[in-house]
């Protein structure tokens, strides 16, 4: 509607202009305006079309003009000229297209094109995913040398594993021999039994002190291990195996297995040890991890409803103590392989140890977003560095220092599994954000103050903003998914783009480009420029009209027919490669092939001129000897059409 009350204003003011010229009250400045005429490329375009020229390009700007305006009769003619020669277009027009068609009652044929929509929208995605899945090992590339790893200091002989913050501190599982007479081996694997260990965290470096046993309320005969804590410091949920008060729980087979316990603390100590209600005899849960507002809690397990050797599941915390029920976090996580050791972060994402997720070999550590709705945004390998050939797990991260530990039993280490300290110097995941800039495609010129809309893929408004002082915007958005972007500014025509986000694109760059819905020139003005023409092309070394030349030429044939007075000077330039004298005499040839174009299809020769530059007046610097870009040499290869009279 903005462009029809432009062109209302605009027809309005030229008509009280014209009488005010007949009256002879004229001032300077009416003077000066009567030397401009108002061309309305809109219109153009529908000649043009009505003449028998054929362009997509074409097709969308009419069909995009009218549906801006909600003129959406008019738009789904212009939309059915552009399916009717390609169906090559972005998946957006079949939407806009059945939406038009909608409202002039052809609901079967929109429907046709919604669902082509539907189709040709999701089929990206498909892809991705398979190409994700067939180059994983680029995938772990990319998400590499984001770590600084060490030895953590605190790691035996034996075999240390499972970190977890605590009131400042690191509380880690260790089967070291600390001289204890009562220290017992496990037949298996002749390693002594876990027990918690606990050391100080010293300076913003979170660099471990010495290592000494956690708390004797919680240590059995058996292994404990896989600690974690309520912010408070006062509940803490472990692994231990099957063994309370003194018995010994065994499943079927008279196997032994773990489970996940609960402690207070009270009175400087642990106490109150107790099974949560959803273990079994018969199938095994460890590794506790909370939730940040800790009102859920995340386990591995081999419970009825495993899709696999072990996956990990979640179980809510109720208000009064109680449990919900078990929730496997389903196959966005979970393989037919393990899955195990997860850790919740502050931001939301859980990391797990999995040997089944494409990984560099044995357990690798994975990260996955925690959407608002529950479910899981796409797992990544959190790259080498941390993930070895060998089995990595455990990882736990400070989200604020961005200082954390892991697990590994890689070659080279201490023990049999060694818990190695890192800082993360980039993280794995981006804020996604959308940027660019308005401007206007005949100048190239900033339009700052432009009105900039973001849509999602089905054409719902999310955003709205307005570029800044320079031309440039930007929205906050997330990645994998497809969005559309509008800008619109008074006296230019709307233009739309879309884009689809790739996982691996923390920022995206969308331009977008203005031509004016009434383009003002005056004597000595370039009339291509209206049009955006900057070179009318031929073949190489040729100087005969192609067709998509005789496309432009028709724009500039259709002005020329509106404003029977205008005269118009070809000039035709080439850039410097080759000699001088050539360059000449091929734009001459090619200034005068145009002028006879427009000559054979009615325009009356004394209305026209043209002349070959060759490289006499380069746009830039790129003269012989220069070097330059093939872009900055385009830049000299153009065509103009000056007008020399109105």
């Amino acid at each position: 509607m903005k462009n029809n009350i432009l062109l209302y204003l605009m027809i309005l003011g030229l008509f009280s202009f014209n009488n005010y010229a007949q009256k002879g009250k004229v001032s300077n400045a009416d003077k000066k305006y009567d030397n401009y005429a108002y061309i309305d490329a809109i219109k153009t375009y529908e000649r043009v079309s009505n003449k028998g020229y054929k362009s997509a390009e074409m097709y969308q700007k009419l069909g995009n003009a009218y549906f801006f305006n909600a003129e959406l009769d008019k738009a789904a003619k212009w939309y059915g000229e552009l399916f009717a020669i390609t169906s090559s277009v972005d998946p957006e027009y079949y939407y806009r297209y059945a939406h038009c068609l909608r409202s002039i009652g052809e609901n079967d044929k929109a429907n046709e094109m919604l669902k082509l929509y539907n189709e040709k929208s999701k089929d990206p995605a498909k892809g991705e995913t398979y190409i994700k899945e067939v180059n994983y090992l680029d995938k772990i590339k990319a998400n590499s040398g984001r770590y600084k790893v060490k030895d953590a200091g605190v790691n035996s002989k034996y075999s240390d594993y499972g970190s977890s913050f605590y009131n400042g501190k690191l509380v880690f599982t260790s089967s070291r021999d600390t001289g204890s007479l009562g220290q017992r081996k496990h037949t298996w694997t002749d390693q002594y039994f876990t027990n918690l260990y606990i050391c100080d965290l010293t300076g913003d470096s979170l660099t471990p002190g010495p290592p000494k046993k956690f708390a004797p309320g919680v240590k059995s005969k058996f292994h404990e291990a896989s600690a974690v804590f309520t912010k408070d410091g006062n509940t803490m949920y472990f692994t231990r195996n099957n063994y309370l008060e003194g018995k010994k729980g065994k499943d079927d087979n008279k196997i032994t297995l773990v489970k996940i316990y609960k402690a207070s603390y009270a009175k400087n100590d642990w106490t109150n040890v107790t099974e949560l209600p959803f273990n079994s005899d018969n199938y095994s849960t460890a590794h506790p991890a909370l939730s940040p507002d800790e009102k859920t809690l995340y386990f591995a397990s081999d419970m009825p409803g495993t899709l696999g050797e072990s996956d990990i599941f979640k179980v809510s915390i109720n208000s009064d103590g109680t449990y919900g029920i078990p929730v496997n976090l389903g196959k966005t996580i979970n393989t037919p392989g393990k899955e195990t050791f997860p850790f919740v972060t502050d931001d939301n994402e859980i990391y797990f140890a999995s040997d089944t997720h494409s990984g560099l070999g044995g357990l690798d550590v994975f990260v996955s977003q925690i959407k608002e709705d529950g479910t899981f945004g796409p797992v990544q390998n959190v790259g080498a560095e941390v993930n070895s050939p060998k089995d990595d797990f455990a990882y736990l991260i400070d989200t604020k220092s961005r200082i954390g530990f892991f697990s590994s039993n890689r070659d080279n280490g201490k023990g049999y599994d060694d818990i190695y300290k890192f800082l993360e110097t980039r993280p794995i995941k981006c804020k996604y954000e959308l940027n660019g800039t308005t401007s206007e495609l005949a100048t190239n010129e900033m339009l700052p103050k432009s009105k900039v809309s973001l849509y999602d893929d089905q054409h719902k408004l999310l955003k709205t903003t307005e570029s800044d002082d320079k031309g440039y915007y930007s929205f906050d958005i997330e990645g994998e998914k497809t969005y559309s972007v509008r800008a619109e500014k008074e006296e230019y025509t709307t233009t739309e783009k879309t884009v689809t986000i790739a996982e691996k694109d923390c920022k995206t760059q969308l331009n977008l480009t203005f031509e004016k819905a009434l383009c003002k020139v005056a004597v000595g003005d370039d009339l291509g420029k209206c049009f955006g023409i900057k070179w009318i092309y031929f073949e190489f070394d040729k100087s005969d009209i192609k067709p998509v030349a005789a496309l432009d030429l028709a724009k500039i044939l259709d002005v020329m027919a509106e404003y029977p007075n205008m005269k118009i000077d070809i000039r035709s330039h080439t850039d410097s490669r080759g000699s001088a004298k050539y360059n000449e005499a091929l734009s001459d040839r090619r200034a005068k092939s145009t002028r006879d174009w427009l000559i054979k299809s009615g325009v009356n020769p004394n209305r026209l001129s043209s002349k070959g530059y060759g490289e006499s007046l380069l746009y830039n610097n790129c003269s012989d000897g220069v070097k330059c870009t093939e872009e900055e040499h385009q830049q000299n290869r153009r065509s103009e059409f000056i007008i020399t009279a109105l």
